[in-house]
């Protein structure tokens, strides 16, 4: 169990009174039939060691560190037969699919970057995704806007989704937000999503385990994987 919470620090004693008055932040615990949902764990999203000036969208040190974690919780997964659906941030090079993001951010002509058919755009290499895991591109912040992804969390029956990658304040949270919307036990490991500034990324994480996420650490999410592993294999052990 996480010990340390890291918005804590944001928090006084006004803040916690009212959570406690609310009742908030209970546990909605894990189901039976998970699945990992990565986002956006792009080349443009994490840069490269020593050349982060280069890649304008890169959150550092801090999105490889984290992108390590992602790729444990990731390779547990396919090992306890648990799909993984991976999604790609991408936009057409002159801009035609930005919509109302281009009000708030430049189309920025560079192959680090985010534009279909360059290096930016593609998944890290430090994740495979195996035989049976998707990968599909999205327009939007929420991995459900304008993508199949419903349609394939139904049809698996997934009843638990474990959201890892990146930004915790812009893609994480709008897909969380969307996931418990569609009454999925949403789980989010603290050390596997990233973002570019610190205080968005923690009063991000507080805000959806205060209403609609369980902010758990990866230790505890791979320990429940491997669980659901065992677990199906004593049950096909019996048939």
């Amino acid at each position: 169990m996480m010990t340390m919470k890291i918005w804590d620090q944001y928090l006084g004693e006004t803040d916690r009174a009212v959570l406690e008055r609310g009742r908030f932040a209970r546990r909605m615990g894990y189901g039976e039939r998970p699945a990992i949902i990565v986002i956006d764990a792009q080349r443009y999203m994490v840069g490269e060691e020593g050349k982060d000036s280069e890649w304008p969208s890169s959150c550092g040190a801090v999105g490889r560190t984290a992108l390590e974690q992602i790729k444990r919780v990731v390779e547990t997964a396919q090992g306890n037969n648990v799909p993984c659906f991976f999604t790609l941030f991408q936009l057409d090079p002159n801009g035609k699919d930005i919509g109302i993001y281009g009000r708030k951010r430049d189309l920025l002509d560079s192959p680090h970057w985010c534009l279909a058919d360059t290096p930016g755009a593609q998944l890290a290499p430090e994740l495979t995704p195996g035989a049976s895991d998707l990968v599909f591109v999205k327009k939007k912040p929420s991995g459900f806007h304008g993508t199949p992804l419903l349609g394939y969390l139904v049809d698996r029956q997934i009843d638990t989704v474990i959201v890892v990658g990146g930004a915790t304040s812009n893609c994480i949270r709008a897909t969380v937000f969307d996931a418990s919307s569609y009454n999925f036990r949403t789980i989010v490991p603290q050390e596997a999503v990233f973002d570019r500034i610190p205080v968005s990324h923690a009063i991000s994480l507080f805000d959806m385990d205060r209403q609609f996420a369980d902010v758990v650490s990866v230790e505890e999410v791979l320990d429940y994987l491997r669980d659901i592993g065992q677990r199906r294999e004593r049950r096909a052990s019996h048939v």
